[in-house]
């Protein structure tokens, strides 16, 4: 899957293990670092959703059109579709085995 990020600060953190270590200590780094791995090495979303670690779904609310995987509880990496239009099944949800582009927004604690 093709990854961009929100800003080049997140990215330099991102791919950076030493600047994922300093912002968000060691153990939350390596789940962050595992997670953007799975998500690279995923053709689509869809392959996302069947790994039952990653908790993979779709944010409602404020935070509507974001999706998010775990990292520790309460932290998440969230992320939306990097797509114009977003890719919907007939049905009107998002489809995500059309999502092969995210834009990653972040570390957050969801449910705070």
């Amino acid at each position: 899957m093709d990854i961009i990020f929100k800003t080049t600060k997140l990215e330099k953190q991102c791919n950076s293990r030493k600047l994922l270590n300093k912002k968000y200590g060691s153990r939350r780094a390596a789940l962050i670092r595992r997670r953007l791995d799975e998500l690279w090495a995923a053709t689509s979303l869809q392959e996302i959703g069947y790994l039952p670690q990653a908790r993979c779904h779709e944010l409602k609310g404020n935070l509507e059109g974001t999706l998010s995987v775990d990292l520790e509880h309460p932290y998440r990496l969230l992320f939306r579709p990097a797509h114009k239009p977003m890719p919907k099944k007939t049905s009107g949800g998002l489809d995500w085995a059309m999502v092969t582009a995210i834009e990653i927004l972040g570390v957050e604690d969801t449910h705070g």
